[in-house]
C-alpha cells in the first residue's frame, strides 16, 4: 500500500505543483489538498478539501482519510493573506493548529515542513555559509523570516512530543525560475536594477524545480531532520545581474524602499522592501549543503549559475537608454514622490 498524503497550501503554486507531482508517484496512493479558497490551478488527480487550517476541522481530514505523511507548505510571504496581521495569523497560529491536529493523529509517520534560509537573516557579520546548526547573527523583525523561526520551533516541539514521527524541515534557498514568481525573481525581472551601493551580495540559489523536487524526496524518504536546501556555487549579485543583462543604478541604501514602492506603484510586480529583504539584497546569504547531500540524499539539478542562465534565457533583450539616463528615470519618480 502506498502513502496517504496531505498536502497544505494547494492554491498557491508550490503546493499545486508539488501536489499534482506527488499524486503521480507509483509509491503514493492518495493525495488530499487543503487550502482556504480552491486553487486556480488543475490539481489533476488531487482530491481538494476547502478548510483553514487555523480549525481544528483539520483534524477529522487527517485522521478520516487515514493521512499518514502532512506536507506543510503554506507558511508563506504572500500580500494576498490579506496585511502583515492575517499573513502571522496563518503562518504561525495556522501551524500550530495542523500540528495539535498531527499530535492527535496516530496514523501519522511523517511530517514535512517547507521552512526557509530566511531564519538565518542577513549581515555583515555573517559566516560564509550557514550550517543548520547556527543562529542567525541578527534576530529579524516583525515580518516573513520570524514567522518562520517561531514556526521552526513549534515543529521542534512537535518533534519531542512525537519521537515516532520522521520530522523534515527543508531550509531552502532565495528561489528562481522563468516560470515562478518569487521576490527574487521580481526584482531582477526589473530594468534598470536599483542595486545597494558599495555592497556586492552574495547569492546562492535554488531553482524553483529543485524546490519541488526537494520536497517531493522529501516525503518519500523519510529522513528526520532539519537541511539547507541550494544549488552548488555562489555568484555575487553584480555577476548575476551582468548575466542577466540588466542595467545596473547604484542606490544608497536608505533610498531603496522608495524605489521599490516607486516600482510597485508603475506596476512593475516589485512590493516594497521590507528589512529583511533590503538586508538580502546588502549582505546575500551562502548555505552549507552538506547534510542535504550525505544525509537527505538530495541532489538539485540545476547550480546557482544555471538558475540565473536559465533565467537569463527567457528574459527579453534590453531595450534601455545608457545607464546615467535610466538611473535619472528611475530616481527621478522616488525623489519626485518625496518632494510631493
Amino acid at each position: 500500500m502506498g502513502r496517504i498524503v496531505l498536502v497544505t497550501g494547494v492554491s498557491h503554486d508550490l503546493g499545486g505543483r508539488f501536489a499534482r507531482t506527488i499524486a503521480a508517484d507509483p509509491q503514493v496512493d492518495r493525495v488530499f489538498g487543503v487550502d482556504m479558497v480552491p486553487p486556480r490551478q488543475d490539481l489533476g488527480e488531487v482530491r481538494f478539501v476547502r478548510a483553514d487550517i487555523r480549525n481544528p476541522v483539520i483534524a477529522k481530514v487527517i485522521a478520516g482519510e487515514d493521512v499518514d505523511t502532512v506536507v506543510h507548505t503554506s507558511v508563506v510571504a504572500s500580500g494576498r493573506l490579506g496585511g502583515r496581521v492575517s499573513m502571522k495569523e496563518h503562518n504561525v497560529i495556522g501551524t500550530m493548529q495542523l500540528l495539535a491536529a498531527c499530535q492527535r493523529a496516530p496514523g501519522l509517520e511523517r511530517l514535512v515542513v517547507k521552512s526557509s534560509s530566511e531564519v538565518y537573516g542577513s549581515t555583515g557579520r555573517d559566516p560564509a555559509m550557514f550550517t543548520e546548526e547556527m543562529p542567525a547573527k541578527r534576530l529579524p523583525g516583525p515580518g516573513f523570516a520570524k514567522d518562520v523561526l517561531e514556526v521552526e520551533g513549534y515543529v521542534r516541539g512537535f518533534a519531542r512530543r512525537r519521537p515516532d514521527v520522521t520530522v523534515t524541515m527543508l531550509r531552502n534557498a532565495a528561489t528562481l525560475s522563468s516560470t515562478a514568481r518569487s521576490p527574487l525573481a521580481q526584482y531582477f525581472r526589473l530594468n534598470p536594477v536599483p542595486k545597494v551601493i558599495g555592497f556586492d551580495a552574495r547569492l546562492q540559489l535554488l531553482h524553483y524545480d529543485d524546490l519541488v523536487r526537494a520536497l517531493h524526496h522529501a516525503t518519500l524518504a523519510g529522513v528526520h531532520g532539519t537541511f539547507n536546501v541550494a544549488g552548488d556555487g555562489v555568484l555575487v549579485m553584480s555577476q548575476a545581474l551582468r548575466r542577466l543583462g540588466r542595467t545596473v543604478v547604484p542606490v544608497p541604501r536608505f533610498a531603496m524602499s522608495a524605489v521599490g514602492s516607486a516600482a510597485r506603484q508603475a506596476r512593475l510586480g516589485l512590493a516594497d522592501f521590507n528589512a529583511d529583504q533590503l538586508a538580502f539584497l546588502t549582505y546575500g546569504r551562502g548555505l552549507d549543503t552538506a547534510r542535504m547531500r550525505d544525509v537527505l540524499g538530495f541532489v538539485p539539478s540545476y547550480t546557482t549559475e544555471q538558475a540565473v542562465a536559465q533565467l537569463a534565457a527567457a528574459l527579453p533583450p534590453s531595450t534601455l537608454p545608457p545607464p546615467v539616463v535610466a538611473a535619472e528615470r528611475l530616481l527621478s519618480g522616488v525623489l519626485g514622490g518625496r518632494d510631493g
